[in-house]
């Protein structure tokens, strides 16, 4: 992706390009922009986000297999390696190995969890590029949402790469590693009613 004789981007090519920022990415050692997101993406985000911020953003504790202990943000960067700089739709981290808020921009603190929702113009860098980035990182978990398809894929990292832990569509009610304390309606992602 990087051009020949260009030098290779970093977070610091990102600064004073605010206006610019939640769109900008660093894809080996490029600047790439991120295609603005339509109704159907902008929907499957805050639906996830309105489902598991409340369960899980604080502090863990309880029984064994409670909700709780993870932050979890929308769109910030996230640098996985010097020239690897994400924005990614969702990410979390546990907070039994960060316990305190991370800050900044961008974080430097590998996180246990991603997502990406697909749009017709990133699907190649989701699926693929930062696919790669992601497992060679050793990120936990990746999820990938797929609003066209109305398919949800959770990926698993294992010292051989990532596996293919569940893939669901909307109907079916799973439990979604990381976050399987709880169920979660496929549909809900998608436009469906939540339940009560």
């Amino acid at each position: 992706m990087a051009v020949a004789n260009r030098p290779l981007a970093t977070a610091a090519d990102l600064v004073g390009r605010e206006d610019e920022k939640p769109h900008l990415e660093i894809i080996h050692g490029a600047i790439v922009h991120k295609a603005a997101p339509g109704f159907e993406h902008g929907d499957v985000q805050s639906s996830l986000a309105a489902t598991l911020k409340p369960r899980f953003q604080r502090r863990g504790g309880g029984p064994p297999g409670a909700p709780g202990g993870w932050w979890i943000a929308t769109e910030c960067h996230v640098e996985l390696e010097t020239h690897e700089v994400f924005c990614p739709d969702l990410v979390g981290w546990r907070r039994d190995g960060v316990p305190e808020r991370p800050r900044g921009m961008p974080v430097r603190l590998r996180p246990d969890w991603m997502c990406e929702i697909l749009s017709p113009s990133n699907a190649k860098n989701d699926l693929v590029t930062k696919f790669q980035v992601l497992q060679r990182c050793g990120v936990p978990h990746y999820w990938v949402v797929d609003p066209q398809n109305e398919v949800l894929t959770v990926y698993r990292w294992t010292e051989s790469g990532y596996l293919n832990a569940l893939q669901a569509m909307r109907g079916q009610v799973v439990r979604a590693e990381p976050f399987d304390a709880i169920e979660l309606r496929v549909g809900a992602l998608f436009g469906d009613e939540p339940e009560e």
